[in-house]
């Protein structure tokens, strides 16, 4: 009989922290979670960079924070600014989704032949030798089923181990990008094309990945694009694909010159990319990534349907089988760094001569998450607000959002309206006054002029859609 003397709960702790993949929702006692919760929070702890504006850095975060983008907390502020998904708040997940449709449309209409693919994001069969995200699986794992090895007292540590190791073998692994996922469709996808040349597969959605070292996963909302071309024109369409998303990054911009692009150097290229791109952009505190291209070659498609080459063959001149260059996004960072790009902090003066500084989101049109503030001036409350509601449902009808702030009840000066709107980037406001009912006209203040006009009430929907399609079309 071997009698087994070691301290179990020590060693419980070791075995999960030298576990090879992130496990999600383990359950352990009180004692041992405050542990690993300390150890994980002394890796993960991010320093700022000795060319940071702090003060800079913590009015833009300040400003998501209470203009609704994200929402609050210190640990929510941090993923937010790491390029992590993070709970957003109304508009910040407004932004969001306008930066990705704006993302689907350019890649989808820039180039004939580009579909939209949905994989699964998760799959218990997953090959582990099919893995191109070179960090290996991510895995989950039942808390319940974990917690009921950990507590069998009677195993040995190799034992252990062992039913540990083959729980996580079990379960079903986490997509870290999307590439897989449309190299496992690219057969399916050639028929559709009628075997020709070159075409692209497209994706969005939450993946995750590992953050900062310290082993657990994070979310962040990838894009990608998978673009299948011949062998010999694969150099030129990485350089189109470069040129073609960095127009598209600073086309939205206010400061264009913030974002570049530069090669990756060689001893920083994937395993089976010869050449590589990053998208990048100068945020208060360095540059970070937003996008990267690779040239990838047929490796990795060769590898995803196991070398057989008869059925992955195209015509384009020559019977081979096609190069792939993979483009993916972070847009959680890209949000961050349209939120970073457009705040302008601006000296004024207020009704008493006062010098103060005024904060503007001037973020792009097509971007914003509130085109238009509706409020009301001096009148009859009553009927002004029926005069709101029914341009509110005209606004909403040709999908233009819209701020209710004719329902706020809280007092407020027209001054400290506009410092609000112009905070959460609202384009234009528009008050309703007593001389509407009278006349038919309002007034229109803009956010990036703060020039007043007066229009006619039946001129206001027109107006904005003319300006919001003008701006798109620069």
């Amino acid at each position: 009989m071997r009698i087994h003397h070691f301290n179990r709960q020590s060693f419980l702790l070791k075995l999960l922290i030298m576990l090879p993949h992130c496990v999600r929702r383990v359950v352990l006692s009180r004692r041992l979670l405050k542990t690993s919760l300390a150890l994980q929070h002394s890796r993960t702890h991010c320093s700022a960079s000795s060319t940071e504006d702090p003060d800079q850095v913590r009015t833009l975060l300040q400003l998501c924070v209470d203009r609704h983008y994200v929402s609050p907390g210190q640990t929510n502020t941090e993923l937010f600014r790491r390029g992590m998904s993070c709970s957003y708040g109304p508009l910040g997940t407004e932004l969001r989704r306008n930066l990705l449709q704006q993302w689907w449309y350019s890649v989808t209409s820039s180039t004939a032949q580009v579909f939209g693919i949905n994989s699964l994001s998760s799959s218990s069969s997953s090959n582990e030798d099919t893995a191109t995200d070179g960090q290996g699986q991510l895995r989950v794992v039942e808390s319940e089923q974990l917690k009921h090895i950990l507590e069998q007292k009677k195993l040995s540590k190799e034992q252990l181990i062992q039913r540990v190791q083959m729980l996580i073998h079990r379960s079903p692994s986490l997509r870290t990008n999307f590439l897989q996922g449309a190299l496992e469709q690219f057969v399916p996808s050639l028929e559709l094309v009628n075997r020709k040349l070159p075409f692209g597969l497209a994706e969005a959605g939450l993946c995750f990945q590992p953050s900062d070292g310290s082993g657990c996963p994070a979310e962040m909302t990838q894009t990608s694009l998978v673009w299948f071309c011949s062998p010999r024109t694969s150099s030129q369409w990485l350089d189109h694909w470069t040129r073609q998303r960095l127009k598209w990054w600073r086309k939205f911009a206010l400061s264009p010159s913030d974002f570049s692009s530069n090669d990756v150097p060689e001893e920083e290229l994937e395993k089976a990319a010869s050449r590589g791109v990053r998208i990048i952009y100068s945020f208060p505190w360095g540059q970070e990534t937003l996008e990267t291209l690779w040239s990838r070659g047929d490796t990795e498609l060769l590898q995803t349907h196991k070398g057989v080459h008869s059925k992955l063959q195209c015509r384009d001149g020559r019977k081979s089988v096609p190069h792939v260059v993979s483009i993916t996004g972070n847009m959680d960072r890209g949000v961050m760094a349209f939120l970073s790009s457009s705040l302008q902090q601006l000296k004024k003066e207020d009704s008493k001569q006062k010098l103060l500084q005024r904060k503007v989101l001037r973020l792009h049109p097509v971007l914003a998450p509130v085109k238009v503030a509706l409020d009301i001036g001096k009148g009859a409350t009553v009927e002004l607000r029926q005069v709101c509601e029914g341009l509110l449902q005209e606004f909403m009808e040709a999908k233009i959002s819209v701020w209710p702030g004719y329902l706020e009840t809280l007092p407020m000066s027209m001054e400290q309206l506009n410092t609000k709107y112009d905070e959460m980037g609202v384009l234009f406001t528009v008050v309703i006054s007593e001389n509407t009912l009278e006349s038919g006209l309002l007034q229109v203040r803009s956010r990036d002029t703060t020039v007043k006009e007066i229009k006619h009430i039946s001129e206001i929907k027109n107006f904005l859609c003319r300006y919001i399609s003008a701006a798109d079309n620069i």
